[in-house]
């Protein structure tokens, strides 16, 4: 029997995976699909957003989560806090981003009790001007896991795990532009979050 309360996953573009031409399920063809797949007596829901940054998500929160009442929640978010202030010169500070993801945490916790699961950003870099790019998303990483522990959710370390299979099959083997995951990508994101939410 089907859980009548929905499996949520809610990010950026890593996530959105093209689920909005995906009809008629919308999931995508990433690491969201791979795991409905394993899942088939789950409801599983798609809201990724290409570009989206935490600001982004908690200005949807209410429609894209609350009112979907999942039971399980899985925020993946972070790349993009990042990116944006190397390519567009906008940053996010580390406090910043941690305020506005405690902020959609304490609101999912309050109004609909999930079970939560939150993933690590990560970035396999392969360009020179990547290599930099730790120096901000490191904080944001170390965000997101003292978030997870705080909260009590899952934790998926994927910074580590897709930092190994990069210096194994070369990382755009596993990201082609250093953040977008192949399907090899995708399928470790799969594995690591089932792992690590216990589903």
């Amino acid at each position: 029997m089907t859980h009548p309360r929905p499996l949520l996953f809610i990010g950026d573009s890593v996530t959105d995976s093209g689920r909005r031409d995906d009809e008629p399920d919308y999931l995508g063809d990433g690491y969201v699909r791979m795991i409905a797949e394993r899942l088939p007596e789950r409801r599983v829901v798609n809201v990724g957003i290409n570009g989206n940054r935490v600001v982004d998500l908690r200005d949807r929160w209410q429609v894209d989560v609350v009112d979907l009442n999942p039971d399980i929640l899985s925020i993946y978010i972070g790349i993009n806090d990042t990116w944006r202030r190397y390519d567009s010169n906008d940053p996010t500070s580390a406090a910043a981003f941690e305020a506005d993801y405690r902020n959609i945490l304490d609101q999912a916790v309050k109004l609909v009790a999930p079970k939560l699961v939150l993933v690590e950003p990560f970035v396999a870099p392969v360009t020179e001007e990547q290599e930099t790019w730790h120096e901000d998303l490191d904080e944001k990483r170390a965000v997101v896991s003292r978030l997870a522990a705080e909260f009590g959710a899952a934790f998926v370390p994927l910074q580590s795990l897709l930092t190994a299979a990069a210096e194994k099959h070369g990382a755009t083997a596993i990201a082609q532009d250093g953040v977008h995951p192949t399907p090899l990508g995708h399928r470790l994101i799969a594995e690591a979050w089932l792992d690590a939410s216990g589903l």
